[in-house]
């Protein structure tokens, strides 16, 4: 089966999952990495350092800054005269719009959200979860070729090859874009809870401290910094639950749940969550799921491997003064 790989990247700077899906093409046999952008030679190289046998690279000044016209009309370009059996995608804002522009052109189908699949000959099955995570489909693309998007930790990473090469393929920008990107703004230096492998996550718990005797915004504030210290000792990402972030105590880039980000971390630690079925869509993948709640009946414990009945005003600072003491920071 003839299987390329998109790699998805902001000026350069690969998102992670696109070596989970590099991974899991290699299983399938020989494997083609496709970038696009301009000054891509790092993630070319990278590509093939992550298990790519060629490498198709497109790097053109119009291509600088991501916009679905060029991009999309680029990638039909080169899948239309190249004909693989599958192409697989990261899950990314910036795939699904890329992935839907592809199939359009390509008269396929795209499958999206992909956290299993099995093979074929070139005919490839699909499990993705539905109806928030209650069921999960399995789902064939009749169609060549098949574009599939990959749930983001869903497959294992394959290690790195320092130096390792291959067949490298130049091919050139086919449109024009009709857009024009101005500028950027960034939002907040912190690690992608989508990425991340560990999340620690807080609920309208946090502003739950009589004993402080702040106003609730305020109490919410320091009930995050605790939770922001012990995500920072750990290498983790912050996330929240609906309630916190409608309750203005963070950013909504920071939810976790059927409304914010999915994620599947090895580590998930829900601090003052209660568990609605809109947060735990969110988060159930986790591969260890640890829950601090004064609420014994909280059903967040029902996904829990390991639950605290109890305060996290308490129990987070405890837990991140033993965990200091035992990374030795």
């Amino acid at each position: 089966m003839k299987t390329w790989v998109y790699i998805d990247h902001f000026k350069g700077e690969v998102q992670a999952a696109s070596w989970e899906a590099l991974g899991l093409g290699k299983t399938f046999g020989a494997v083609t990495a496709v970038v696009l952008g301009a000054g891509v030679d790092a993630a070319a190289q990278a590509a093939f350092e992550y298990g790519a046998d060629e490498v198709i690279v497109v790097d053109d000044a119009s291509l600088a800054d991501y916009r679905a016209e060029p991009f999309a009309s680029t990638l039909s370009a080169l899948a239309s005269s190249s004909t693989p059996d599958l192409i697989l995608f990261p899950t990314t804002a910036r795939t699904r719009e890329l992935s839907a522009m592809c199939a359009v052109d390509l008269n396929s189908g795209v499958l999206t959200d992909v956290s299993a699949l099995s093979v074929d000959g070139d005919k490839v099955t699909v499990t993705r979860p539905i109806y928030e995570g209650k069921v999960l489909e399995k789902a064939v693309c009749e169609a060549r070729p098949q574009l599939i998007t990959l749930r983001g930790r869903a497959f294992p990473k394959p290690a790195r090859e320092s130096g390792r090469a291959g067949a490298l393929t130049k091919a050139e920008a086919k449109a024009d874009a009709k857009s024009t990107v101005e500028g950027y703004s960034a939002t907040e230096a912190a690690v992608n809870i989508g990425d991340a492998a560990v999340v620690i996550s807080g609920g309208r718990g946090v502003s739950n401290n009589p004993a402080l005797g702040l106003d609730e915004k305020a109490t919410a504030q320091k009930g995050f910094e605790l939770i922001g210290e012990l995500a920072s000792l750990l290498g983790g990402a912050v996330g929240a639950s609906r309630a916190a972030v409608d309750g203005g105590y963070i950013t909504y880039a920071h939810q976790v749940g059927q409304t914010g980000k999915v994620v599947a971390p090895d580590l998930y630690i829900a601090c003052g969550i209660s568990g609605a079925i809109q947060h735990l869509v969110g988060m159930r993948n986790a591969k260890l799921i640890v829950a601090i709640n004064k609420d014994a009946e909280a059903p967040i414990f029902t996904q829990a491997r390991y639950g605290v009945v109890g305060d996290l005003f308490v129990f987070v600072p405890a837990l991140t003064v033993a965990l200091r003491k035992r990374v030795g920071k």
